[in-house]
């Protein structure tokens, strides 16, 4: 089919269980008509802004997709047919320049990679596939989403800084992070895109915008098991999730992250690695959140009015505690050859109600409280 056959009219198409319709641009709306070409880099391979020669690779690949339909198709709509077909074939189109052949491998490839996790649901239960409850988890590496930026992406909050990796490797295991990643990107993120939709139906950008907060980190956190990880992880958003990065922001960065971040930036494709902004300043990087992310959404730690990333850490580990009455939950890995001790300050009105043991002890071993 020619641009000039293509029908004028926006289309709709009912997805098979019949709740959504899948939202559908003609030929000669995908491409850019009239319009100038985007100056913007970030701007390129977005619906509308496609060119002639784009425009048939677009409708050999949407030819494609339904052709093949089944997993191949599952693995192209991962988040679901509400992001609408013109963003999310793009997507995949634009994370290997519009390369039908290099495209159609990629999903084939993502098809292999996600096929485990896909047996598996994804990994609904945060808690069974980490093997430890995802409080400990989280206190050992702070991250959460905290609200919505200005283009209605999720803000997502890392803090590596306080990233304690013989903390992790002893509450879980670091092949169970991959199984947690699954778990993150198909339900908690996904959820959290799908609800968005749903709250705004002209949101079809299906991206995230990230904070990696740096602040007390040191360089001999750095070391092969956590960029061994970050490597892992990096692999399975570029093939699984294309182009679901809006920007990230790496805060608070300390001198020596510069060498780091040559490492780190060679797990990365150059076009995502466009979208990364190092800011070593804590004004200029509340600043630059704040031109991003509405204050009411932004945590008031990183320059927002919203309620601060400590105090809904706390709640999200109280929430997946299901403790009648719980407030507040800390953790400790204690590390003993022969002997050792921790203390836990109890503030004003709070009972230790319950000590649990994620990592069953040693045979040999007496705990007293």
């Amino acid at each position: 089919m020619t641009i000039e056959e293509a029908t004028l009219k926006t289309e709709e198409m009912t997805m098979n269980n019949g709740e959504t319709p899948l939202f559908r641009m003609s030929l000669e709306e995908m491409g850019r008509g009239e319009q100038p070409e985007s100056k913007d880099p970030f701007d390129w391979g977005l619906p509308g802004q496609l060119s002639v020669k784009d425009v048939a690779i677009y409708d050999k690949f949407q030819k494609e997709v339904e052709k093949r339909g089944g997993d191949f198709r599952d693995t192209v709509y991962s988040f679901g047919e509400c992001e609408g077909e013109p963003h999310t074939l793009c997507r995949w189109l634009r994370a290997r320049k519009f390369d039908y052949n290099d495209t159609i491998k990629m999903v084939e490839e993502a098809t292999e990679c996600r096929s485990l996790p896909k047996s598996e649901n994804y990994y609904p239960d945060p808690r069974a596939c980490l093997g430890v409850n995802v409080g400990v988890y989280i206190d050992q590496y702070p991250q959460l989403y905290s609200g919505y930026s200005k283009n209605g992406s999720p803000l997502f909050i890392s803090k590596p800084g306080k990233l304690n990796i013989a903390s992790i490797e002893c509450a879980t295991s670091l092949s169970r992070l991959l199984d947690f990643h699954w778990y993150v990107m198909m339900h908690d993120f996904g959820d959290r895109l799908r609800k968005k939709k749903a709250e705004d139906p002209d949101f079809r950008k299906f991206q995230c915008l990230t904070v990696m907060d740096l602040e007390g980190l040191s360089i001999t956190q750095i070391n092969s098991k956590v960029l061994g990880v970050i490597k892992e992880q990096a692999f399975v958003d570029s093939l699984c999730f294309p182009e679901t990065m809006y920007k990230t922001l790496v805060i608070n960065a300390p001198s020596f992250f510069a060498a780091t971040w040559k490492i780190i930036k060679g797990f990365v494709d150059p076009r995502t690695a466009g979208k990364i902004e190092i800011i070593s300043s804590k004004s200029k990087a509340h600043s630059r959140l704040l031109e991003l992310v509405d204050a009411d959404q932004l945590p008031s730690d990183y320059g927002g009015t919203d309620t601060s990333t400590i105090d809904t850490l706390m709640v999200e580990a109280v929430k997946s505690t299901p403790i009648e009455g719980l407030k507040r939950i800390t953790s400790e890995i204690i590390s003993i050859r022969s002997h050792g001790s921790i203390t836990i300050e109890l503030l004003a009105g709070e009972e230790m109600d319950e000590i649990f043991m994620e990592k069953d002890p040693a045979p040999f071993s007496a705990f007293t409280i």
